[in-house]
């Protein structure tokens, strides 16, 4: 009889789970691309359309928001319909999304298409938590979280210097053109090759659960996960450090290079780049470490205390040389990952078969903070700049993305000894 700790059962059920996990992460990737590009194009936003910072950051932000709203009915989703039909789905939408971006005449239609994007993506990691829940083993979850985050990131560390140096060679419109032309071909390649569990590829159970078609009890489902007071704690860790993190990377940091060093773009971008990198590296080292130390709450506590320590040279307004900058911007991002065990947390503090519930209500908590962050600072550097005081806006907006990170810090100490990992 097959059981959670069995390991791969023959190359068939090998060669056919990767290329299920494959799909599923090349959708996350994309995701990721998407939830950073603006940062490398901010300037070619404002100018296209005209705006403000809080427009821009509102503009940014409707990705996160429509994450936001959506996660739990994709976890719900996920454990009824199954990732094959997500995946499937949520690509074609992105495709159009991103069509639409591309070809927006004025922001409020860019808005349409990256809020279309958002929703198609929003599948995505869901989407992946629950093909590792069902497809391998119990006890490799974290560390394929871990690859998961690793994956991602890279594809965010695309849409940093390598995507602000491709808009100097051509124009952002046809790099989100070519987006869409992908993503159509993700939706297709899905549909095709996704299944939704091993049985249903003719394989034998690696953690037998419900039919995904099964008729799931899915309202019970959400309000169990949601009374468990143990997945709380988590998710408010994911609104402060995920949120600032996301802030940061995803839309801040270019234009805080630039306005307040000087950095050319490309030279800027490269910063988050780096950044970046450190978080898909520290992904998949914090995944490892975890599952190895059998711990969840220890290991998030460390890494998270020292991601907000990490930001007190921007708070201090160190003057460091640009070696030095691009190094601590690396090991910012090696830090950040502490957040990403929320979802393990989640999901080992509740059962298995409600695993994509479980991972969305927590992951909600990054897409809300984030949905609030990014256009708060733009707001706040707009009264700065009709002051006349944009260094010191700068200041006060640094001060809103380390607080948040301070109070995700706090939140860890929250996160109970039932959030450990099982032997």
């Amino acid at each position: 009889m097959p059981t959670s700790s069995v390991s791969p059962r023959g190359p068939a059920l090998a060669a056919t789970r990767r290329i299920v996990f494959a799909l599923a992460l090349a959708s996350f990737v994309l995701s990721f691309f998407h939830r950073t590009a603006p940062a490398a194009i901010a300037g070619e936003l404002t100018q296209a359309f005209a705006i403000s910072g809080a427009v821009l950051g509102t503009l940014a932000a409707t990705y996160f928001y429509v994450y936001t709203v959506l996660q739990i009915p994709v976890g719900v989703l996920a454990d009824t319909l199954g990732p094959r039909k997500l995946l499937a789905g949520g690509s074609a939408i992105a495709a159009l999304g991103s069509l639409l971006f591309a070809l927006a005449p004025a922001w409020e239609i860019a808005a349409a298409g990256r809020t279309l994007v958002g929703i198609g993506v929003s599948v995505a990691f869901i989407s992946i938590l629950k093909v590792s829940a069902v497809w391998f083993p119990a006890n490799r979850f974290a560390t394929l979280a871990g690859m998961t985050m690793f994956a991602g990131n890279l594809g965010a560390v695309i849409a940093g210097a390598p995507l602000a140096w491709l808009v100097t060679q051509a124009s952002w419109r046809s790099v989100f053109v070519g987006l869409a032309v992908l993503s159509a071909l993700l939706a297709i390649a899905s549909w095709w090759r996704v299944r939704d569990r091993p049985e249903d590829a003719g394989l034998p159970a690696v953690n037998p659960v419900a039919p995904a078609n099964a008729r799931l009890p899915w309202m019970h489902a959400v309000l169990r996960v949601i009374a468990n007071r143990a997945t709380w704690p988590a998710f408010l860790v994911n609104v402060g450090v995920g949120g600032s993190y996301l802030t940061f990377a995803g839309l801040w940091a270019v234009p805080y290079l630039q306005q307040t060093r000087g950095m050319a773009r490309v030279e800027a971008a490269q910063h988050t780049s780096m950044l970046l990198l450190g978080v898909a590296i520290g992904s998949l080292v914090i995944g490892l470490v975890s599952d190895r130390l059998q711990s969840r709450r220890g290991v998030m506590r460390a890494f998270v205390l020292l991601y907000l320590l990490s930001w007190a040279p921007w708070v201090l307004h160190a003057d460091w040389p640009l070696g030095a900058t691009l190094a601590w911007f690396l090991l910012m991002g090696l830090l950040i990952p502490g957040f990403t065990l929320s979802w393990t947390i989640a999901k080992e503090a509740n059962p298995v078969e409600f695993a994509g519930i479980a991972t969305a209500v927590v992951n909600v908590g990054i897409f809300l903070g984030t949905g609030v962050l990014q256009p708060l600072v733009g707001w706040v550097l707009d009264r700065g700049r009709a002051a006349g005081d944009l260094a010191g806006a700068w200041d006060q907006a640094i001060l809103v993305m380390a607080g948040a990170a301070a109070f995700g810090a706090a939140m860890s100490f929250m996160v109970g000894a039932r959030a450990s990992a099982k032997p």
